[in-house]
């Protein structure tokens, strides 16, 4: 009888992650062990080896993984010039007389730092630091304080741009050509990673909407669980609120704008977030204000009259009137170089961009090293027959398709427990997804179900990182069972969100059917 070696491999996996061994050596280690185990035993060839370089160079040279250091930058950037401390500081004054406003405020914020920053440590921290202490003394509910902070935070990896969305897009797509392929297609088709941020748009948007009503609904039946603000605030005035809002919505619009209007690829979008966040920064540290302002106007006067409008002066019929507009460009051009560096210069004088660029290798490099692992270990466990098992696995059980895709989805639900998105993402994904799309499953759609799906892992005990996160900055009479306790709820309102755009599709296919 042949050993399993496939399916032991992933267990062997998981109980090596669980033990604390860092990932990326951890996937790389265990996939070593069982290739020359399986060579020993005669059911691995080594000679499948020679493809980990082609794949190695494939992933490093993939353009859409570009993006990823490129938004993390954008990100901890917005982060450290401390944008969510001002926007927590103004919506906590704009809502905080209603009944459950604190609660509201928080959210409105976790969304706002979703589509600005992405990044879900920074901030649970940011409003664990700052919203949690402040609902704690007007009299809310510790649990449902600490469970609205700690899912507001989650908002980064469902609503675009986001890390976790640029990674499905590109798994997505591998399985979606890999699907098509044994179909015997081979003029296929392709997910891009702005189909994904559109798909991904509504349904963040609606569980965000799912928040609130139920922060309104809680507030309503249960009054002393999230009372209006008992401390005197004096209401922000319109110029406050909107010099509060509109930096990260300008923002927003101009990387999304760009991406779903097909003006710019993903990378070219995150390159103009990056920079983006850059001058709002510098801004925020001092920088020459008309310098900033004039260099944004000019940078995106230049954006879209490159676009309509292209200059080549080598062509041999250029005239006056195109040296004229190539004279114009460079001097718009040297005008936003002027106030990036400006920009640059304020935030390294404050220490802001050592950090984040600190901050960006760090976060980039663990996700490359997990991807590159993880295309090591799917060599060697399909070798050893672990695509095949996975496909009969899904294919004999019951309810056809839809039992195939219940099986799917609690499969990473449970694994959300105690692996990491990326882990799952790289993984257990390009698994699972193929035989999903040859039984009829819509790709796009599926992608966000799973989307949705992944984001819980940031919520669900014992290793849920925004728990991790909202331990380290929630104030000492905040315990951690009062989090896991806090957390409940909203996992389960993320559920009712998954089952809504599984029984309506239209809500996540209605956008990327319209845009593309």
């Amino acid at each position: 009888m042949t050993l399993p070696l496939d399916l032991m491999m992933f267990a062997a996996l998981i109980i090596v992650i669980l033990m604390g061994y860092p990932v990326a050596f951890s996937i790389a280690g265990v996939a070593t062990g069982f290739a020359l185990l399986g060579w020993a035993l005669g059911v691995f060839d080594l000679g499948l080896m020679g493809a980990l370089a082609q794949r190695f160079f494939a992933v490093m040279t993939n353009p859409v993984l570009t993006a990823i250091p490129l938004f993390v930058l954008m990100g901890v950037v917005l982060e450290k010039s401390r944008i969510a401390e001002d926007l927590l500081e103004t919506m906590g004054r704009l809502f905080g007389a209603m009944r459950g406003g604190l609660g509201v405020s928080v959210m409105l914020v976790g969304a706002l730092l979703a589509a600005s920053t992405g990044i879900v440590g920074a901030t649970v921290v940011a409003m664990g630091m700052i919203a949690l202490p402040a609902m704690l003394r007007n009299g809310y509910n510790p649990r449902l304080a600490a469970g609205m902070v700690a899912t507001a935070g989650t908002l980064g990896q469902i609503i675009p741009p986001s890390t976790l969305l640029i990674i499905l897009a590109e798994v997505m797509s591998s399985a979606f050509q890999q699907a098509q392929y044994e179909q015997g297609k081979f003029s296929v088709e392709t997910i891009s990673v702005g189909q994904t941020f559109a798909a991904a748009l509504v349904p963040g948007l609606l569980l965000v909407v799912i928040y609130i009503l139920y922060i309104f609904g809680r507030a309503w039946l249960i009054p002393k669980d999230a009372p209006a603000m008992r401390e005197r605030a004096i209401k922000p005035s319109v110029v406050e609120v909107f010099g509060a809002i509109v930096p990260p919505v300008l923002l927003i619009f101009a990387v999304l704008g760009a991406i779903l209007g097909g003006v710019a690829s993903p990378n070219e979008a995150a390159s103009v977030g990056a920079v983006g966040a850059i001058l709002l920064a510098g801004l925020r540290q001092g920088a020459p204000r008309w310098l900033i302002l004039s260099g944004a106007g000019a940078l995106l006067i230049l954006a879209f009259a490159a676009g309509l409008a292209p200059v080549r002066l080598q062509r041999s019929d250029a005239g006056v009137l195109e040296y004229a507009m190539a004279a114009t460009y460079t001097g718009l051009a040297l005008i936003g170089v002027a106030a990036i560096a400006a920009a640059l210069l304020a935030t390294f004088r404050k220490g802001i961009m050592f950090a984040a660029m600190g901050q960006t290798l760090i976060v980039t490099s663990m996700i490359f090293a997990t991807i590159l692992m993880a295309s090591y270990f799917s060599l060697v466990f399909v070798g050893l027959g672990g695509e095949h098992r996975v496909a009969d696995i899904l294919q004999s059980l019951p309810g056809g398709p839809t039992g195939a895709l219940i099986f799917a989805m609690a499969f990473i639900f449970v694994l959300g427990f105690f692996l990491d998105f990326v882990e799952i993402s790289v993984i257990l994904l390009p698994l699972l997804v193929p035989p999903l799309i040859l039984m009829g499953h819509d790709p796009i759609w599926l992608a966000v179900l799973i989307a949705v799906n992944l984001q819980t892992s940031f919520l669900t005990p014992p290793f849920g990182f925004s728990l991790f996160y909202l331990r380290g900055a929630a104030p000492p009479e905040i315990t951690t069972g009062m989090i896991y306790q806090g957390v409940a709820p909203f996992i389960l309102l993320q559920i009712v969100a998954m089952a809504l755009i599984w029984a309506f599709p239209t809500i996540s296919t209605w956008l990327p059917n319209l845009v593309f």
